[in-house]
């Protein structure tokens, strides 16, 4: 599970995400939309604990964010936009690191598993600036995954990947999410945010201006009638703002 009550945050005069709340039950998969700017990354990097908010909550897997950092972080996993990695670790490195970190049992069987699982055995030796854009991710998914997170973050994950590797993405965001993983996703893929998502929230200036189902967004904009997400996502994220939809 992850929950969102109340959150703000600012930067100076700028109001990157204001009065926030949401909820995604285990197994879900729900979008996050919004305009460039509109507060989606400040949003995943306080559910991350990257970003502390100014006022509001965040649980994770039933744990409050900010009371209990390391519990509620144990069974989180999060993928950057951009991905950030050790320069002086290779690929099989990063795998064993992680695991380490989390102390997982036999860290090198599970690493290995993992770089024949995401195609990273010709990499294994290679340094984070010898991978293409869709290695990165790929590396990044891999170090992610290896303690088999609860609740996952994923931010433009298709960032770099050829046709085969956005197939194997999205066929392993749909089977954490079979297992039980809490997930939310945000993407400006709008082809992705539709095959994989079963609801969707979409954010303006940092406030909340509609959720619900695909039909209801579709529903949500213009005369009320059902058309395109492209259109109603743009028709929603073009009212002014606090006008809601």
């Amino acid at each position: 599970m992850i929950e969102a009550s109340h959150l703000a945050k600012r930067f100076g005069s700028i109001r990157a995400v204001d009065d926030l709340s949401f909820r995604i039950e285990p197994g879900e998969i729900v979008g996050l939309l919004g305009r460039n700017g509109a507060g989606k990354t400040t949003t995943l990097h306080m559910l991350a604990g990257i970003t502390r908010p100014d006022s509001g909550q965040v649980r994770v897997c039933g744990v409050d964010l900010l009371e209990q950092p390391k519990v509620a972080k144990a069974c989180l996993g999060f993928i950057a936009d951009e991905p950030e990695f050790f320069e002086y670790l290779t690929v099989e490195e990063h795998l064993k690191f992680s695991g380490m970190l989390y102390g997982i049992h036999d860290g090198a069987a599970s690493a290995d598993s993992l770089i024949s699982r995401f195609g990273l055995e010709e990499k294994r030796r290679a340094y984070p600036e010898e991978l293409s854009r869709g290695m990165r991710q790929k590396l990044a998914l891999a170090c992610v995954l290896h303690h088999e997170p609860k609740a996952l973050l994923l931010d433009e994950p298709l960032t770099g990947l050829d046709p085969a590797g956005m197939r194997d993405m999205k066929d392993t965001i749909l089977a954490r999410a079979r297992d039980g993983a809490a997930i939310l996703l945000s993407s400006h893929l709008l082809f992705l945010v539709e095959e994989l998502c079963s609801r969707l929230l979409i954010v303006h200036d940092g406030r909340l201006v509609a959720s619900g189902t695909m039909q209801e967004i579709r529903g949500a904009a213009g005369d009320g009638t059902s058309r395109e997400l492209e259109a109603a996502f743009l028709d929603i994220t073009s009212r002014p703002s606090g006008s809601g939809a």
